[in-house]
């Protein structure tokens, strides 16, 4: 018989009553096998989701993928380990992309003001937040994991539990991943991430009396994002990038024909009015009302959690520490939480070499960063990790402590350097948060230690977070480039860099910003998803477009399939299918960058058909038709149906 997890798993008693899958406490889900297999995990998702998140401005959750590789690594290097080893190197991957998912908002910020981040601030800031983080959350731990079970859901917890579950058994997850790892390490070694032997843009310019643009970049990692989010989120993306190419710029553009000969962009004295193309507009004018979009969306974001935090921290106050003797205990989280304020306190004054500054920033951050920790917990039990809204977290945190910096006169560029720090400290908190409640409800469900994920979710952030710091310290001269050239998007990065320093200086296109608090004002009147629609509106179309696609995909198997159970099972191996695109496309897409930037390998300048739209075209098709095709022919054992 197929072994599932108790129906209480999904709530019908208090969580003190709940009797979880694996029932004798005495087992260990730790070793040194299990540990290292946890920290390459961490470090391969550390790395792949800071490439992909800078990518694309989407970052994928680790906890599924993590917990399908650790399943087989684990059965490989530490079988006598089970599930209960399974459960820790699903806990470690979460670890490592957390950070991912935090630190590349922020720190690629400090490269955009043009300043230089070293591996000892990332390090410290990093390591402070995690510390913070994990440490403030287990305040709420009983509050949030045993007595709100049934209650708080914890979508994705529970979708990482069945997976564990269902990996008893086996499964061709691993040969989907693997499939689409070949995929997307095949066409990335072709095109401009490695060798750059054939054109992977798809492009078409509007004329000069409609400045349009539209392009797609054939990439399979963002195709594997595309089809992992589905159609809503994607489509959503999508139509922000339409209005920003199809919208506005041509708006801009049509005014911008009338323009004395002699006018200059406002950011740019080189450029003139009259003689701007529609790159040019977009990175003048165009940005800057996403920029205000975003900002809205963020500010309205946090207001609307205004009853989550006076629900988490009446209900924080009201709980009882359990005195059951099924609710493990972990006296070490006051520690750790201890340990972060320390860091927290040293790393500021690494940070500022200002007494004053590092007391006042460090306070408010830590502040801050309690309130929205909490927030964190809560929302991941409701909407689980992928949907975190860690950047309009981050966005509200950073605009009450930049005002903090002006109204106390710290306004120059280092001074700015010093703020987005501190603001790294922040969104590492919140986000390893998020992944920390995650897995250890994960832990709680399937009956593994409290300690031992502690401990190892420490180990597996820490990893991430010198992982993170060092591929932005790679990647930065590429991180530095904007406008046309840029191969990385940043669009959170680089908000935080445009607000910090406009309101520094006084310097920003308030009449740009305000247009985009406008409209997104008018798609908050209206109900739709503000910051979703604002981050494609700042994408690049590109980006978008095969986002889409991927998407799109998705909804084709799902049409194409006969009933619910083959849906259900052709999504999931598409999902696999998937994960595998975006960890191929990230860890060879990165590697390309690390060769070329070291001088080993030499890109190469597509000609002829090669260098063409028709090219880009073909291999847009072959990259649908092959990762489609196995999906579709995926073989269901209706004997599973139950």
């Amino acid at each position: 018989m197929k072994k599932r997890l108790p129906k209480e798993a999904y709530g019908g008693i208090h969580g003190k009553n709940y009797i979880p899958y694996v029932t004798d406490k005495s087992k260990s889900g730790t070793n040194i096998s299990v540990i290292i297999i946890g920290a390459i995990l961490s470090a391969i998702f550390a790395a792949s989701t800071a490439y992909s998140g800078m990518k694309s401005g989407l970052t994928v959750a680790a906890g599924i993928p993590g917990a399908i590789i650790g399943s087989m690594l684990i059965g490989a290097f530490a079988r006598s380990k089970g599930i209960l080893g399974k459960n820790i190197t699903q806990g470690m991957s979460s670890g490592g992309e957390s950070i991912a998912s935090g630190m590349i908002y922020v720190l690629p910020a400090i490269i955009l003001i043009g300043n230089k981040v070293t591996f000892l601030e990332g390090l410290v800031v990093g390591v402070g937040g995690v510390l913070f983080g994990i440490g403030c959350l287990s305040l709420v731990y009983n509050y949030l994991i045993v007595e709100e079970h049934g209650n708080l859901m914890y979508p994705e917890s529970m979708a990482i539990s069945e997976t564990l579950v269902a990996s008893e058994g086996g499964g061709d997850a691993i040969k989907f991943m693997g499939i689409g790892f070949a995929i997307s390490g095949v066409i990335n070694l072709l095109t401009s991430s490695f060798l750059n032997v054939i054109n992977n843009s798809i492009t078409y310019l509007g004329s000069k009396f409609y400045k349009w643009k539209f392009s797609t970049e054939v990439n399979p990692l963002l195709l594997g994002i595309g089809f992992i989010v589905g159609l809503e989120v994607s489509l959503t993306m999508f139509a922000g990038s339409v209005l920003a190419n199809f919208g506005i710029a041509p708006l801009i553009g049509y005014f911008t024909d009338f323009a004395d000969k002699n006018i200059q962009s406002w950011n740019d004295a080189s450029v003139f009015l009259s003689q701007m193309d529609v790159n040019a507009i977009s990175g003048s004018y165009v940005k800057y009302i996403g920029a205000g979009m975003m900002l809205c969306g963020g500010l309205i974001g946090a207001l609307k959690l205004i009853p989550t935090i006076i629900v988490s921290i009446k209900e924080t106050m009201k709980a009882k520490s359990s005195n059951d003797s099924s609710v493990e205990k972990s006296s070490g989280e006051i520690i750790v939480l201890l340990a972060g304020v320390v860091v927290a306190f040293v790393a500021s004054f690494i940070i500022s070499q200002n007494i004053k500054m590092a007391i006042v920033a460090t306070i408010v951050a830590l502040i801050l960063s309690l309130l929205f920790v909490i927030v964190s917990g809560r929302l991941t039990g409701t909407i689980g990790t992928s949907n975190l809204p860690v950047s309009g977290m981050t966005i509200a945190s950073l605009v009450i402590l930049t005002l903090v910096f002006v109204i106390m006169g710290w306004t120059t560029n280092a001074d700015n350097k010093s703020l987005l720090l501190f603001a790294a400290f922040m969104v590492v908190a919140i986000s390893v948060a998020g992944g920390y409640s995650q897995s250890q409800k994960v832990t709680y469900i399937i009956g593994g230690s409290r300690k031992e994920m502690l401990t190892t979710f420490i180990i597996s952030s820490i990893v991430g977070v010198v992982v993170v710091t060092g591929t932005i310290l790679v990647l930065s001269s590429q991180l530095a480039v904007t406008g046309a050239d840029a191969q990385f998007a940043l669009p959170q990065a680089n908000l935080m860099a445009t607000l910090t320093s406009g309101i520094m200086s006084g310097n920003l296109p308030w009449p740009m910003i305000l247009v985009g608090v406008v409209i997104a004002l008018f798609l908050f009147l209206l109900n739709l998803p503000i910051m979703t629609i604002a981050i494609g509106f700042y994408l690049p179309i590109s980006t978008t477009s095969i986002i889409l696609v991927g998407a799109l995909i998705r909804v084709l198997v799902e049409k194409m399939s006969k009933d619910e159970h083959e849906k259900e099972a052709r999504v999931s191996n598409g999902i696999s299918l998937s994960s595998g695109l975006v960890a191929g496309g990230s860890i060879i897409g990165l590697l390309g960058i690390i060769l070329q930037l070291s001088g080993i390998i030499t890109p190469k300048t597509p000609v002829g058909f090669a260098s063409s739209n028709m090219m880009a075209i073909l291999l847009l098709i072959i990259l649908v038709v092959s990762t489609t095709l196995p999906i579709m022919m995926t073989k269901i054992n209706k004997n599973s149906k139950e």
